[in-house]
């Protein structure tokens, strides 16, 4: 089970960050993203924030996301996933604590993906953008501890395995849940586990 309501937690993640040899990927020919790994203690068990995206948007209309989007030209990574966090879900940076980052995620729709960990100094009062975010869920930590929680599928589009994530009846792919993974592995249990290799769903090329 994940401690909650105390630091041990924070304790633990920043613990687990400082030890791990992040992996950057120097792809000029991709667009630079940054998403939101923004853990909550304060709630009943200690969460994690993930959005559904808005019908209407034009790219991945409807997925599960983390709070985050592309680099604006002279942003730093995480520049960017704290203006992202705060215009999709409407957190000030003021509201969290910067832990670290994990690895860069190159996508089959051409971004890299830099998830930025983040932790929640208080309990939150997030506000969604309806033009961006449809729904915006609090995730037990300990719904990724769960049996059959982590799923790798061998399709016959797909040379490497794709990663579905199983919790709260839902089903997430990558990229999310291949950043949700290595969360997972690297910060709460301390283990170097790459998932730049886990593939996505041919429906999420695009």
């Amino acid at each position: 089970m994940i401690m909650i309501h105390n630091k041990t937690l924070e304790n633990e993640i920043t613990a687990n960050l400082a030890l791990f040899e992040r992996v950057e990927h120097e792809e000029e020919d991709l667009k630079r993203a940054a998403v939101a790994i923004l853990v909550a203690p304060h709630q009943e068990t200690a969460t994690f924030l993930l959005t559904r995206r808005a019908p209407k948007l034009t790219s991945h209309a409807g997925q599960w996301a983390l709070p985050g989007g592309r680099i604006d030209p002279g942003e730093t990574v995480i520049e960017a996933s704290l203006r992202e966090l705060h215009e999709e879900v409407g957190i000030k940076k003021s509201a969290v604590r910067v832990l670290g980052l994990l690895d860069d995620y190159p996508t089959r729709s051409g971004y890299l993906i830099t998830p930025v960990i983040m932790w929640a100094k208080s309990t939150l009062h997030p506000v969604p953008n309806p033009d961006e975010v449809a729904s915006l869920h609090y995730i037990p930590l300990n719904d990724l501890e769960k049996d059959g929680a982590v799923e790798f599928l061998d399709l016959p589009e797909n040379e490497n395995p794709v990663i579905r994530l199983h919790f709260q009846s839902t089903q997430v792919h990558a990229p999310t849940a291949a950043l949700i993974h290595q969360f997972c592995e690297v910060v709460l249990h301390g283990r170097s586990t790459r998932v730049a290799h886990l593939e996505q769903p041919a429906w999420a090329w695009k």
